[in-house]
C-alpha cells in the first residue's frame, strides 16, 4: 500500500463529512475520498445484518479506489460491524463512537445525555461502554427521525427544531450538563441545539478525536503521505446529489454513482 494513496471514509449519508471535514483541516495534504450511502438511509433503522451488508459493501467499494485506510464515518455502523470489517480486511480500519469517555470527565454534575440512533444505542458495543461509566448518570435518547430530516434537506425546518425540543429538554431536566452527539449528522444540529438549551451545557462530538486517531494510525503503519500541496477530495453518492452538494466543499462536485 502506497502513502500517497488516498484515505476513504463512508457513511450512511451526509453526516460523516463531519469527520471529513476534521480530517482535512488537520491533514490537507492527504487525498480523501468520501462516500455516502444515501439510497440506504438512515443506518439507525436498519437491521444488524443489513448494516453488515452496507458496510462491507462500502468499505470494499473504497478498497477498490485504492483506499490505505478506512474511516466508518457513522456510529451506527461502527457500533454494529466494526469488528467483523476489521477481520475481513486487512488495511488500517477506523471506527467512532459516542464521546461518553470525554464528557464523562468534564461533566460537574455527573450528568451527560447521549442523542443518537435507535441502531447505535440498542448495539451491544454501546451497551457494553455506558457499563464503564458506573459513577455517570448517563441519559439515553433516540434521535428519532433527525437524520431523515437532515438528509431531505430539512435541517432548519419547525419539524427538526420540535423534535429537538422533545429529545433535549427532558434530559435538561434531569440535570444533564454535558452532551453527547452520537451521530456524524448530529454536529450539523449545533446552532440548533445551542437556541435550545441552557449555554452551560456542554456539546461534545467525536469528529476531532477521530482526526487525531486517524493521524496517529496512518503513521505507525508509515502511510502518512510526503505531499505539501493541497491533497484531492472526491466525494461520492448514489442519489441525487443536490443534498450532499450543500455540505461539500466549495470546489468539490459531488459525483452521483450506482454502488
Amino acid at each position: 500500500m502506497k502513502n500517497t494513496n488516498p484515505i476513504g471514509l463512508f457513511d450512511s449519508g451526509i453526516g460523516g463529512t463531519t469527520i471529513w471535514q476534521e480530517i482535512h483541516k488537520l491533514m490537507p495534504t492527504e487525498d480523501t475520498i468520501f462516500l455516502a450511502d444515501q439510497k440506504n438511509a438512515p443506518y439507525g433503522t436498519q437491521t444488524k445484518e443489513a448494516i453488515l451488508a452496507l458496510s462491507h459493501k462500502n468499505v470494499q467499494y473504497l478498497v477498490d479506489q485504492g483506499c490505505k485506510l478506512v474511516v466508518v464515518a457513522c456510529n451506527t455502523a461502527t457500533t454494529n460491524a466494526i469488528q467483523e470489517l476489521r477481520s475481513s480486511f486487512t488495511i488500517p480500519i477506523i471506527g467512532i463512537e459516542p464521546a461518553i469517555k470525554p464528557a464523562s470527565l468534564l461533566t460537574k454534575t455527573s450528568t451527560i445525555g447521549v442523542l443518537a440512533t435507535k441502531g447505535t444505542i440498542t448495539s451491544d458495543l454501546f451497551t457494553s461502554k455506558l457499563k464503564l461509566y458506573p459513577n455517570v448518570k448517563i441519559i439515553e435518547q433516540i434521535g428519532y427521525n433527525l437524520v431523515t430530516l437532515i438528509e431531505s434537506g430539512q435541517l432548519h425546518s419547525q419539524e427538526m427544531k420540535d423534535l429537538l425540543q422533545l429529545y433535549l429538554l427532558p434530559m435538561v431536566e434531569q440535570g444533564m450538563d454535558t452532551l453527547v452527539l452520537g451521530c456524524t449528522h448530529y454536529p450539523y444540529l449545533t446552532p440548533i441545539i445551542k437556541t435550545l438549551i441552557p449555554e452551560h451545557i456542554l456539546i461534545i462530538d467525536s469528529g476531532e478525536a477521530v482526526a487525531k486517531h486517524t493521524q496517529k494510525i496512518l503513521g505507525e503503519h508509515h502511510l502518512l503521505t510526503p505531499h505539501t500541496n493541497k491533497g484531492n477530495t472526491v466525494f461520492y453518492t448514489n442519489v441525487d446529489p443536490s443534498i450532499l452538494q450543500t455540505f461539500a466543499p466549495d470546489d468539490v462536485q459531488v459525483q452521483q454513482i450506482e454502488f
